[in-house]
C-alpha cells in the first residue's frame, strides 16, 4: 500500500462515507442482523454503531488495517464484542461452514477483486436459516448512465484504490448461491449518479 491508499485515501472514505445521511442508510442495512454476525471489509468501522440489540458478537475482517488508531477507539466504544481478524493472500474466509447468523457488507463489494469467489466464501459460512445483508452502490439501470460508468471505471478503480462503480450488485449476489428476499434501488440524494445508485437487500442461502 502506498501513501495515499494508506493514509490519503481512508480519511477522504471515512468522511465521505460517515456523513449523517449515509449512517442512516447504514442502520436500515443493518437492523435485520442477528446473533453472531461476520462484517467482510470493516474499513474504519463506521458500522459499529449501528448494529441492533440482535447481535451478540462481532467478527470483522479485513485485508488491510486502515486509521488504527481511530479503529480502536470505535471498537472500544462498541455495544458488542468485536473480533477482529486480518485475510490472508488465499481470500478463503478462515472460518468453518455455517458459523454466522449473519453476513454483512457495506460499500465492499465495489473493491474486491474476485467478488464471486468471495460471494461464495460468504454463502459458505452462512447458517441456512441465516441471511446476507448488504448495502453497496453499482451500476445503474439507466442505459445511459451505465455507460458511462464503463467508461470511467478504469479511473474510478485508480483513485477510489479498486473501486468499481460498475457492477451489478444485485445479479452478483443471486448468482452466487444466494436468493434475494428483498432488494431496494434508489439514488443517493446529492451525489452523481455514476457512484450515487444504491443497492440495499437482504439475501438467503439458496437450497
Amino acid at each position: 500500500m502506498g501513501f495515499y491508499s494508506r493514509h490519503i485515501f481512508p480519511r477522504v472514505m471515512d468522511r465521505v462515507l460517515g456523513t449523517r445521511m449515509i449512517s442512516r442508510e447504514r442502520r436500515v442495512a443493518l437492523d435485520p442482523a442477528r446473533g453472531h454476525v461476520l462484517e467482510i471489509g470493516f474499513g474504519t468501522g463506521l458500522n459499529l454503531p449501528h448494529y441492533p440489540s440482535a447481535v451478540t458478537k462481532l467478527t470483522v475482517i479485513d485485508s488491510n488495517q486502515m486509521l488504527a488508531d481511530r479503529v480502536a477507539r470505535r471498537v472500544s466504544e462498541a455495544r458488542v464484542p468485536v473480533e477482529e481478524i486480518r485475510l490472508d493472500a488465499s481470500g478463503r474466509l478462515p472460518f468453518e461452514d455455517a458459523s454466522f447468523d449473519s453476513v454483512v457488507t457495506t460499500f465492499t463489494l465495489c473493491s474486491i477483486d474476485d467478488v464471486r469467489s468471495a460471494l461464495q466464501e460468504m454463502r459458505r459460512v452462512l447458517r441456512a436459516d441465516g441471511h446476507f445483508l448488504f448495502l453497496e452502490h453499482g451500476r445503474s439501470t439507466d442505459p445511459r448512465v451505465a455507460k458511462r460508468q464503463d467508461f470511467f471505471n478504469p479511473v474510478q478503480k485508480l483513485i477510489g484504490c479498486g473501486c468499481n462503480m460498475n457492477r451489478a450488485i444485485g445479479d452478483l449476489v443471486s448468482q452466487c448461491g444466494f436468493r434475494i428476499e428483498k432488494l431496494d434501488r434508489y439514488l443517493m440524494p446529492d451525489t452523481p449518479r455514476m457512484v450515487g445508485e444504491l443497492y440495499r437487500g437482504i439475501a438467503s442461502r439458496e437450497a
